[in-house]
């Protein structure tokens, strides 16, 4: 948690920050429609430029609070406290049926929105909503770790890849994505001369799979 402030604030300001973030990357992804892809690169164009006025904004704090904030914004479970993982638990309950729901829209959104529409889904609502309950619970775990990259990115593609079954499964995703990030907190821990940040290492293996991403679809294009 960042120095000298609280769970609320530090939650209400991710929650803020990643619904801002979100509509600029949607607006700049959107092209009669949203492509996974696409959104995906966009997203991590802006991530990169969103890193640099971090950096900017670390360089004119005190060196206290920027050791504070870097430690923080690299991603680490070390710093974090059972005050700081309740509230989110409690409010991952609660969402819990929403992310349950949101599982049946996916699928269909997955065929393309022509097809989903053709079965009735609501595109455009559905995706904001859904957009809207990945944000939220995107700034629990922020707020309470700090963010922690390619977790998200990785687990649905590797959980799809050891399933046999069709589309991404929801469920066998948090699985994957909670063991990869038990893994590479493992590696961060015991694996250098020096423990560091949970966030290095899956930012290192995340940059691999993400490179590979790219050779694979430009095979495809």
């Amino acid at each position: 948690m960042l120095l000298g402030t609280s769970v609320v604030t530090t939650t209400a300001g991710a929650l803020l920050g990643g619904l801002a973030t979100a509509v600029v990357v949607y607006l700049l992804a959107y092209r009669r429609g949203v492509q996974g892809f696409r959104l995906i690169v966009v997203g991590i164009g802006v991530t990169a430029m969103l890193h640099a006025l971090n950096t900017w904004l670390l360089l004119r704090a005190q060196e206290e609070v920027a050791m504070g904030a870097a430690i923080w914004g690299t991603g680490s479970l070390s710093l974090t406290s059972w005050a700081d993982v309740v509230p989110a638990v409690a409010v991952l309950l609660v969402t819990a049926p929403l992310v349950l729901w949101a599982s049946r829209p996916l699928r269909q959104l997955e065929l393309g929105d022509d097809a989903a529409a053709a079965h009735g889904v609501r595109v455009e609502p559905t995706r904001l909503a859904i957009i809207g309950l990945g944000i939220l619970l995107t700034a629990l775990v922020t707020a309470a770790t700090g963010p922690i990259a390619f977790v998200a990115l990785a687990a649905p593609q590797v959980a799809r890849r050891l399933g046999a079954g069709a589309g991404i499964p929801l469920v066998p995703s948090a699985l994957t994505g909670a063991f990869l990030l038990l893994g590479a907190d493992l590696l961060a821990q015991y694996v250098p001369a020096q423990p560091v940040p949970v966030g290095v290492v899956t930012v290192v293996l995340g940059g691999v799979y993400l490179l590979g991403v790219l050779v694979r679809e430009a095979r495809r294009a």
